[in-house]
């Protein structure tokens, strides 16, 4: 029986709570914006309080926050410069068929040349036109009042309910920087695709998408991730990991992890509490500066269960920060280690096996 593909997100990342959580915002958002402008503004018995293109602005700002769209510029400029744009064509063009799309055809050049892009715009320019008596008589007023004050007030109202409800909004994707305060690019950024290979792809794909190219970096690479833990799952954390494991009790002083570090060559120990259950982790770094007696310092651990892709350990690995990860048990009790060398030998190891050892050395890459 086919699928019923009814209620299928249409959207990458959809879901059934997104829709619910965009449904709520519309609903506060909307009946908000015209509480306060009915009560800043009293009832005109034939002025809108509230202008139809904030409905839609209302489904990007709620539904899809992420979209360049939807920002709190695109929203406020758009609208306005728009509403703007309608009412001048309005003045100066009598003949409405002509002037109906002249509005919104330029509409669409002020938003793109102001970076304030926002569909709800042409709506916006087009009320001004065919707006009625009420728009006309209000005249260059009305790109301000109501249309600039509805998006003001929507945008703050989505502000805080986002923020309530834990979503990033504005939208900025989160930059990936080098951890080491150097100019060079993270390690995981330095093979593969890079921003000048996405914006060549983006001109020859000869269209707009509604996505930042920060946000499609990060989307291509969380893919080549799953794609490499695919093509690699039957090796398992459990497969590569160090067994006997030296670790330091939370009791103990940190000159006790200092010596351990330095006595076994390593980078990284876990804390573990009285019931051998894992509580933190501690390095050189945490160690740095504190005298012998000092209580032992921890850091938040990097972690794994046993039977988790080894691959699937490779960004965490590799940001610069995390030389080891933990791997505990359905107790949290730590089972073994993976530091950055075992999975790199396993790594070597699987690459020789797929491409053959002289076809690994003989391309000059190796591994």
């Amino acid at each position: 029986m086919p699928r019923l593909k009814l209620f299928s997100p249409i959207l990458a990342g959809a879901t059934l709570q997104e829709r619910l959580i965009g449904c709520a915002g519309a609903l506060l958002g909307i009946c908000a914006t015209a509480f306060v402008c009915a009560y800043a503004f009293g009832t005109p018995e034939h002025f809108p309080l509230i202008v139809a293109p904030i409905g839609a602005s209302a489904v990007l700002l709620f539904a899809v926050p992420a979209s360049p769209l939807a920002q709190p510029w695109s929203i406020i400029g758009g609208n306005t410069i728009s509403a703007l744009v309608g009412i001048t064509v309005a003045h100066f063009v009598d003949n409405s068929t002509i002037a109906v799309g002249l509005a919104v055809g330029l509409a669409i050049l002020a938003m793109s040349l102001t970076r304030s892009l926002h569909p709800p715009g042409g709506a916006a320019a087009l009320t001004a036109v065919i707006g009625g008596p009420a728009v006309a008589s209000a005249g260059f007023w009305f790109p301000f009042v109501p249309v600039a004050i509805n998006s003001i007030i929507l945008v703050l109202l989505g502000l805080v309910f986002h923020r309530l409800a834990k979503r990033n909004y504005p939208h900025r994707p989160t930059p990936v920087a080098n951890l080491h305060k150097t100019s060079d690019t993270p390690p995981a950024m330095r093979v593969g695709f890079n921003r000048q290979d996405i914006d060549a792809a983006l001109s020859e794909f000869n269209e707009t998408l509604d996505i930042d190219r920060e946000d499609l970096d990060r989307i291509l690479r969380a893919v080549e991730a799953k794609a490499l833990n695919r093509a690699h799952a039957e090796l398992t954390s459990a497969d590569i990991m160090s067994r006997d494991v030296v670790s330091v009790s939370v009791d103990d002083r940190a000159a006790t992890a200092r010596r351990l570090l330095l006595e076994h060559d390593i980078r990284t120990l876990p804390v573990i509490d009285g019931e051998k259950r894992l509580v933190g982790t501690v390095g050189l770094r945490e160690l740095a500066g504190l005298p012998d007696d000092a209580s032992m310092p921890m850091s938040e651990p990097t972690t794994a269960r046993p039977d988790a892709p080894a691959v699937s350990l490779l960004p965490s690995l590799t940001d610069g920060r995390n030389h080891a990860a933990v791997i505990v048990g359905e107790d949290g009790a730590v089972a073994g280690i993976v530091s950055q060398t075992d999975l790199l030998a396993a790594l070597a190891k699987s690459l020789s096996v797929v491409r053959g050892p002289d076809e690994t050395m003989a391309d000059g890459r190796g591994i």
